[in-house]
């Protein structure tokens, strides 16, 4: 699942007219670089969420097809935050039994993650829900959060409620692998955020987590936008 349904209010005024996940860096929409490496990693179907402008995402990507993908959309009437909008696409996201997980990543962002490596991590959930709920990438903190997000224990892998020794703060990238069991208790059609559902179970020690060092930026402001531009520019 690709998340695309915030209004951008920090990147106006080029989202006055074009909602963020259309915005341009390089030669392409933010939204195609994750198409494109998806196709790569071997996934096959996307679900998009979207509210703000979403006519326009529909019209641009269409059914998937160009990018080796089928898309499937899930509007919402008014924005439903993150947890909220992905407790509303579950029946597309996972099977009739609720326990296939599933990868939801922020399209505003940009990583040359390769996304293959997300396919163990959901074999490694459907088999045991019991023990992990969710499988977060962190990234080292960027400049504009210095504080980070989450505690991972790098020597196992678990994502804890303090540090310890073991421990680095690290910040969510916005690329996850969750178990439908994690939004049960979201109600239906409301607006909910996905950053009290994680604290909850990481107090449980259901949430693993990982560490990647590659390239990685939030794509917030028109500034920052600016920047990947120019990176991607650099790169060819």
């Amino acid at each position: 699942m690709l998340l695309a349904a915030g209004q951008g209010k920090r990147m106006r005024p080029l989202t006055d007219t074009c909602p963020k996940p259309l915005l341009r860096a390089g030669s392409k929409m933010l939204i195609e670089y994750h198409l494109e490496k998806l196709a790569q990693a071997g996934f096959t179907n996307v679900i998009i969420n979207h509210a703000y402008l979403g006519n326009m995402i529909e019209a641009a990507l269409q059914d998937g097809n160009r990018y080796g993908l089928q898309i499937y959309y899930s509007p919402e009437q008014r924005i439903l935050e993150t947890a909220g909008g992905i407790a509303n696409a579950l029946p597309l996201l996972t099977d009739s039994s609720q326990n296939q997980p599933f990868v939801v990543i922020n399209a505003d962002i940009f990583c040359d993650m390769d996304f293959s490596a997300l396919q163990a991590v959901l074999q490694q959930i459907q088999s045991n829900p019991i023990q992990t709920l969710a499988h977060l990438i962190l990234v080292n903190n960027p400049p504009h959060h210095p504080q980070g997000d989450f505690f991972l224990n790098t020597r196992i892998g678990t994502l804890v409620e303090s540090a310890d020794p073991d421990c680095r703060k690290l910040t969510f990238s916005g690329v996850g692998v969750y178990h439908p069991a994690l939004f049960a208790t979201v109600p239906p059609d409301q607006a909910v955020k996905l950053a009290p559902l994680l604290r909850q179970a990481i107090s449980a020690g259901k949430i693993s987590g990982s560490h990647f060092s590659g390239k990685w930026l939030d794509i917030g402001t028109p500034e920052r936008l600016q920047q990947l531009d120019i990176m991607l520019k650099h790169l060819k």
